[in-house]
């Protein structure tokens, strides 16, 4: 017969020798007071977590989002650092022509371009201009209608068009032609800045230029010389000319007093 000793040594080995069972996660139900305060430590089944996407959607790090943090991507730490100081300094000439001459002037040529680039984006034109003007001092620089293109529509977005008109009158010197969107941007420029005769004029270089002609500047003018119905009938003829496959809508008489 077992000793009560022999007896609690088998019931010891018996015991660490059983597996052992892992808690069961808490259930309400199983309660009689109802749930417990607090978070439940078992993790909740695979099929209700929730996406892991959700995380990263839950915080935001602060960048900008879409075309503007890609742009700042492709610009160099001291082609950003230029940026800053031109627009820090740009109310103080002094100021600005020493920020110039001590960070601008040094910058490699990539760095100037994308200054100049960053700066028409952000329709700071007035920078834009005098950067345009320090690229053209360079060694290295060609004339480009691109680089006209961009700078030209820029301005003539933002209404400053006796300073387009400038660099026009500097793109047409070293013998450039624009495309049909910079004509077309330019005359529109004209036509809110209420000059209609310098849009004609435009229109009248545009009739020169070597490259065949687009539809894009003639419905530009079309719209914007409805008051002007002389002007506007002398760019119809030619539009019908050039384009007679295609149709123009004109408006009743009555609406802008035709007679």
């Amino acid at each position: 017969m077992a000793t009560p000793r022999t007896h609690l040594a088998r019931l010891l080995l018996h015991l660490r020798r059983r597996p052992r069972a892992l808690p069961l996660p808490f259930s309400p139900s199983s309660s009689a007071h109802g749930p417990l305060p607090g978070p439940s430590l078992c993790p909740p089944p695979s099929h209700l977590a929730p996406p892991a996407v959700s995380w990263g959607r839950a915080f935001h790090d602060g960048r900008p989002r879409g075309p503007l943090w890609r742009s700042k991507k492709l610009i160099g730490k001291e082609a950003l650092f230029a940026i800053q100081g031109l627009k820090r300094f740009k109310g103080d000439e002094e100021k600005l022509a020493d920020f110039v001459r001590r960070h601008v002037a040094r910058l490699l040529k990539a760095d100037k371009l994308a200054v100049l680039g960053e700066l028409e984006r952000q329709e700071e034109v007035d920078l834009a201009v005098k950067m345009f003007r320090i690229i053209q001092k360079e060694d290295w620089y060609k004339p480009d209608i691109y680089m006209y293109k961009d700078l030209i529509i820029a301005l003539a977005k933002c209404k400053k068009m006796e300073e387009a008109m400038v660099i026009w009158g500097n793109m047409r010197d070293e013998n450039l032609f624009p495309d049909s969107q910079t004509y077309a941007e330019v005359i529109r420029g004209f036509l809110r800045y209420g000059s209609p005769s310098d849009a004609m004029n435009i229109y009248e270089d545009m009739k020169k230029s070597p490259d065949p002609p687009e539809e894009l500047p003639f419905r530009v003018l079309l719209k914007g010389l409805l008051p002007h119905p002389l002007l506007r009938n002398r760019v119809k003829q030619d539009f019908e000319e050039l384009f007679p496959e295609r149709h123009i809508y004109d408006p009743p008489e009555e609406i802008f007093g035709m007679r």
